[in-house]
């Protein structure tokens, strides 16, 4: 049983372990973090900047582990646009559903407890297993006049923009 709870310091040392190569690693932040590897410390530097009501920072438990980790922000001042970020899984458990039900809980934490429409995300296209991920939660891709794109290990990577509604 998967159950999404606040972030703590602690949780970091254990997710930044999950990072294993920069490929990942910039698959996960793209350009949020200067450099591979990043520390405990570098996570709590970056989340720190943030109010409570700004970014809301969530970690998965599974059996009493931590098993995934996601960001809730709302882009919108009416705050009914919600978007996803940092979401990722235990490297150890990949492939066995627990994206799929870290994001659902997301989804419900985010539609049922924080009230919001709609929830956006993007994800770089080189990323096939979380795009599948993500529509079978019922995000849907959305097109874009622009694409937006991020020098990524000496290329161009582009997101794919997706969103599901209530």
């Amino acid at each position: 049983m998967l159950r999404l709870r606040k972030y703590k310091t602690s949780d970091a040392q254990v997710i930044t372990k999950w990072l294993k190569n920069e490929y990942a690693f910039r698959q996960w932040s793209a350009n949020r973090y200067e450099s591979y590897p990043i520390t405990a410390d570098d996570m709590n530097q970056y989340y720190s900047q943030y109010d409570d009501d700004a970014l809301y920072i969530l970690t998965a438990i599974d059996e009493n582990k931590i098993t995934g980790h996601i960001t809730i922000r709302f882009i919108d001042d009416t705050r009914k646009i919600a978007r996803l970020g940092f979401v990722i899984v235990d490297d150890s458990k990949r492939g066995k559903g627990y994206g799929k039900l870290l994001v659902s809980s997301a989804l419900n934490y985010t539609f049922n407890e924080l009230k919001a429409d709609k929830v956006t995300l993007g994800v770089f296209e080189n990323n096939d297993p979380a795009v599948h991920c993500y529509q079978s939660c019922g995000f849907k891709i959305v097109k874009k006049e622009i694409i937006e794109s991020y020098q990524c290990m000496g290329e161009t990577w582009n997101c794919i923009e997706m969103e599901v509604s209530r």
